[in-house]
């Protein structure tokens, strides 16, 4: 009995020993990975911590490769600029030469439109008499004393007459001198006509009267010819015709307050037609296809 109080015993305090020695074995390795942890900690403040040096060697690449990335797109960058603004310049200058060359051909052709309106206007008024006619100047003769030397005639040389284009045919001028010479002259009932030199517009016989059914309806409104019952405009491709049959392709370039202006296709050549001129059928305007 004895015996059996005594195994139990002992198997008790070899049950506590081995808890203790567990007990013991557990704190050791909490104290051992405290140590370490604290050591690491240590290490890491330092900055000779093992992984802490390995991740920072990677982000160091990372920082790197990201420079150099940043580097090349802005170098990429600053060339497409760079390139995008030698284009745009070259495209600037090449429109302002462009621009330079039409201003002074569009300067230049208008000049010469209205040269040409000028020298055609001048050539009008030439032929009609208004305010172009060089009118003698009224000088006073003395006589000459006794011994007054003889005086030397001028013998300068006399300036040679223009030359003018005619734009009308000589029948057609001849019609406009006609009936200049029946405004500005109107014979006067039981009054003869004095005697003129046989190179006058005077002794050219009158032209028959034109019975009514021989005039056309012409009139200008709004910068828009209306002839015919038909309404012209600038721009508009015609046909002219005159009295000798002659029919000419034209367009007409201006319509002014008594008159318009067509161009002939043909040379470019200008021609100035009164209303009065289409009121009586000198000329006669029809349409034509612009093609």
């Amino acid at each position: 009995m004895r015996q059996m109080d005594t195994e139990d015993a002992s198997e008790t305090d070899l049950a506590k020993h081995d808890e203790d020695d567990y007990v013991e074995i557990k704190e050791q390795m909490y104290q051992d990975k405290l140590a370490s942890l604290k050591r690491q900690l240590q290490q890491l403040q330092e900055g000779t911590l093992q992984e802490y040096q390995k991740r920072m060697k990677k982000l160091d690449q990372q920082y790197k490769e990201r420079l150099r990335n940043a580097d090349l797109f802005l170098q990429l960058e600053t060339e497409q600029v760079e390139r995008n603004y030698i284009k745009e310049k070259k495209a600037a200058v090449k429109e302002f030469d462009d621009k330079k060359v039409e201003l002074k051909e569009n300067l230049i052709a208008e000049l010469e439109e209205k040269k040409k309106m000028i020298e055609n206007e001048k050539l009008t008024m030439e032929l009609t008499g208004d305010s172009m006619e060089v009118k003698p100047i009224m000088t006073r003769k003395l006589r000459r004393r006794p011994n007054d030397p003889v005086p030397i005639p001028d013998k300068r040389r006399k300036p040679a007459p223009a030359q003018l284009n005619y734009l009308l045919s000589d029948d057609q001028i001849m019609e406009d001198l006609r009936t200049l010479n029946k405004l500005k002259s109107p014979k006067r009932p039981g009054v003869s006509p004095s005697p003129v030199s046989p190179s006058s517009p005077e002794r050219i016989p009158p032209a028959p009267m034109e019975s009514p059914s021989q005039r056309y309806e012409a009139r200008i409104e709004e910068g828009k010819l209306y002839y015919d019952k038909r309404w012209y405009h600038k721009s508009q491709a015609i046909y002219l015709e005159s009295k000798d049959n002659t029919k000419i392709s034209c367009v007409i370039s201006s319509v002014g307050t008594n008159e318009i202006w067509v161009r002939k296709t043909s040379d470019s050549t200008k021609m100035r037609i009164y209303l009065g001129q289409l009121q009586r059928g000198a000329f006669v305007i029809r349409r034509r296809s612009a093609a």
